[in-house]
C-alpha cells in the first residue's frame, strides 16, 4: 500500500490512531492517550510561539526509507514548506521532527525514527518523554535546540 491510498481509503478514516508505513507498505497503527495528545499540543503551542516564520506540522507525513513515518509535530522553514506543501507526504523531512514517547514505544524505535528522519533531511529531531525533551543533531544528542533558542527542556502540562 502507498501513502496516497491510505489517505484516500474510506476505511481508514477518522480512526482513533497514529497510522504509518513500514518498508513493505504494511499499515502500523499506534493508539495514543490524552496525555501524549497534551504533550504534543504544548510542543506545537511553544513552537509557534518561539518561531516567527516557518510552519509547524501536527501528525506530519514523512516518506523514508523503510516507509511512511509520521512526527508528531514537525516545523519547516517557509522555503521547505514551499517544496512540500501539496505533497500527500514530505519528500524531504522538515527541518525539526519530533516525537512525543508512548508506553508502546521502544527506545530502539526512537533511534530508527532519529535516524530515518536524518537520512530524509532533519536538522534536528527531538523526543519528548513524560515531559522531558531530549534534542539531537546529525551528530548525535545536544544540550538544546540550535533552531529554536530557549525551547524548555521539560513541557509541563498545567491542569
Amino acid at each position: 500500500m502507498q501513502w496516497q491510498e491510505v489517505c484516500e481509503h474510506p476505511s481508514l478514516k477518522n480512526l482513533p490512531f497514529k497510522i504509518e508505513l513500514n518498508e513493505h507498505g504494511e499499515i502500523i497503527m499506534t493508539a495514543v492517550k490524552v496525555i501524549h495528545s497534551l504533550y504534543q499540543g504544548e510542543i506545537e503551542f511553544l513552537l509557534r510561539s518561539l518561531l516567527k516564520t516557518g510552519k509547524t506540522l501536527p501528525e506530519c507525513a514523512i516518506k523514508t526509507e523503510r516507509g511512511t513515518k509520521v512526527a508528531d509535530v514537525a516545523w519547516a522553514s517557509a522555503d521547505r514548506v514551499k517544496l512540500i506543501k501539496h505533497e500527500t507526504e514530505c519528500s524531504i523531512a522538515p527541518e525539526i521532527c519530533v516525537e512525543v514517547h508512548s508506553s508502546s514505544n521502544t527506545d530502539d524505535e526512537m533511534e530508527e525514527k532519529r535516524r530515518l528522519y536524518f537520512a530524509s533531511g532533519a536538522v534536528e529531531v527531538w523526543l519528548c518523554k513524560d515531559g522531558a525533551m531530549s534534542f539531537y543533531g546529525r551528530e548525535g544528542k545536544i544540550e538544546g535546540s540550535s533552531l529554536v533558542q530557549g525551547f524548555p527542556l521539560l513541557i509541563e502540562i498545567e491542569t
